[in-house]
C-alpha cells in the first residue's frame, strides 16, 4: 500500500472538510429573502448560454419583455443581456463562469439562464466545473424548483431539489487516490437540510397541497441521506396540516409510473443527484424535457432555466432555429410568479397549455417539418392578447 498517496488523499480531503464547514458557517448567516415590490428597478439578466440556449432564451425574454412591457416602459423593469457564457469562452478562461460574466450576474435581481455545455470525459474541452453548479454556489440558489402538471392524469407535482450540496457539492473534486481507488464525496449541512425542507413546507402550505414526501436512500447511505430525512421530519412537525411521508428514490422511480399511486404524490422534497435524476422522468409525462422549465432559488438572487442540454447537434445540423422553446416559456411563468406579477404568469401559462396541448396549431418537431421557434413564440403571444380580452 502507498502510504504516501493515502496521506496526500487525506490531505486534500482535510482541505474540502474545511471549506465546506465555512460555506454551513457563512449560509446560517443569510438574511430574509428580496422583497421584489420594494425594489426601485428590478433587473432581469438574460443569459444565452450555449448550443440552443441563445435562440430559445431570447424567445422566452421576447414573450417577458410583451407581458411586462408597461414596467419596462416606466424603467420599474429592466432587461440586462449578459455574453460570455459559452463553452468555448469558459474554456478559454478555464473557469465554469468566467469573472467578468459572473460580475454582470450579481448585478441582477434575477437571471433568465440558458442551457450550457458540461465537459464529460472524451470530450475535446477541459475538465471545467459545470456552469449551473457553480452558479448555484456562488449565487446561493439552494433551491431547484421543479414543476410537472399532466391534468387529464392527474399528475400535480411540485419538486423542491436541493441544489447545492449532496454528491454536487465538491463534484469536480473527487480524488484518483491510486490508480485503483477513486473517492468522490457527498455533502449534507444542518442548515442546507433544513432551509430545503422549509421552503418545501411553506410552499404546500401557501398552496394548499396535502402532502409532503421525503425522498432519499437512507437506509444504504445512512449518514448523509439520514441527516436529510430526520432534518425534514422535524420541520415537518411544524406542519401538523399536511401529510409527511418518506420514499426511498428507487422506489419512488417506479411508483411515479403506477397510475394509481402516482396521483397521491403532491410536493417533494429530496437531495441533489436524486432530485436531478427523477425530474427528467417527470418531465416525460408531460412531454419530455423539453417542455419542462425550472427555478434556482437563493435567498438574494433566483435563476431561471431549462432542465435540458444545449443540444450542440441542432447547432451543428443547422436546426438551432426549430428548437422547442417551451422549456424556457416555462421557466419564464416561474420568473414571472417569482417577482410578484401572478397574473402575467397566469396568462402565460395557460396560454402554454392551450398552445401545447390543447389547440395544438403549430407543431415543433426539431427540424423543417415543424414551425420554428419565433413562430411558436408568435403563437403563444397571440394567444395571451386572445386570454387577456
Amino acid at each position: 500500500m502507498d502510504m504516501t498517496k493515502i496521506n496526500e488523499a487525506v490531505a486534500s480531503f482535510e482541505k474540502l472538510l474545511i471549506a465546506q464547514q465555512e460555506r454551513a458557517e457563512r449560509i446560517k448567516q443569510d438574511k430574509d429573502f428580496v422583497d421584489y415590490e420594494s425594489l426601485d428597478k428590478l433587473i432581469i439578466g438574460v443569459c444565452g448560454g450555449d448550443g440552443i440556449g441563445p435562440v430559445i432564451t431570447h424567445e422566452a425574454e421576447r414573450v417577458l419583455r410583451f407581458l411586462l412591457a408597461d414596467d419596462v416602459a416606466a424603467g420599474k423593469i429592466v432587461f440586462n443581456e449578459i455574453d460570455g457564457l459559452t463553452i468555448e469562452n469558459r474554456a478559454a478562461v478555464g473557469k465554469a463562469i468566467p469573472d467578468d460574466v459572473l460580475a454582470e450576474l450579481k448585478k441582477c435581481h434575477v437571471i433568465l439562464k440558458g442551457p450550457t455545455t458540461t465537459p464529460r470525459a472524451g470530450d475535446p474541452w477541459p475538465n471545467i466545473e459545470s456552469a449551473n453548479v457553480a452558479m448555484r454556489k456562488e449565487l446561493d440558489l439552494f433551491a431547484n424548483l421543479r414543476p410537472v402538471r399532466v391534468p387529464e392524469q392527474g399528475i400535480d407535482w411540485t419538486f423542491f431539489r436541493e441544489n447545492t450540496e449532496g454528491g454536487y457539492a465538491v463534484g469536480s473534486q473527487g480524488l484518483h487516490v491510486t490508480d485503483d481507488l477513486a473517492v468522490d464525496f457527498v455533502v449534507a449541512t444542518s442548515e442546507g437540510c433544513e432551509r430545503i425542507a422549509r421552503l418545501a413546507y411553506e410552499y404546500a402550505r401557501k398552496n394548499k397541497k396535502e402532502r409532503v414526501s421525503i425522498i432519499t436512500k437512507a437506509n444504504v447511505i445512512k449518514t448523509t441521506d439520514g441527516k436529510f430525512l430526520k432534518t425534514a421530519q422535524k420541520i415537518g412537525e411544524e406542519y401538523p396540516e399536511i401529510i409527511t411521508d418518506d420514499w426511498y428514490i428507487d422506489i419512488t422511480t417506479a411508483k411515479l409510473i403506477d397510475e394509481k399511486r402516482r396521483r397521491d404524490f403532491k410536493v417533494f422534497v429530496l437531495p441533489n443527484l436524486y432530485g436531478d435524476i427523477i425530474t427528467d422522468e417527470a418531465a416525460e409525462f408531460q412531454g419530455g424535457v423539453g417542455t419542462a422549465g425550472s427555478a434556482n432559488i437563493g435567498k438574494k438572487y433566483a435563476m431561471f432555466e431549462a432542465i435540458h442540454g444545449s443540444a450542440p447537434r441542432m447547432v451543428l445540423e443547422g436546426r438551432d432555429k426549430f428548437a422547442d422553446p417551451c422549456s424556457m416559456l416555462r421557466a419564464a411563468v416561474m420568473l414571472l410568479s417569482h417577482i410578484g406579477k401572478q397574473a402575467e404568469a397566469d396568462l402565460l401559462e395557460q396560454a402554454l397549455d392551450i398552445c401545447m396541448y390543447t389547440e395544438k396549431k403549430m407543431s415543433i418537431t426539431g427540424r423543417d417539418t415543424g414551425c420554428t421557434c419565433t413562430e411558436f413564440g408568435d403563437y403563444v403571444m397571440e394567444t395571451v392578447k386572445k386570454l387577456a380580452k
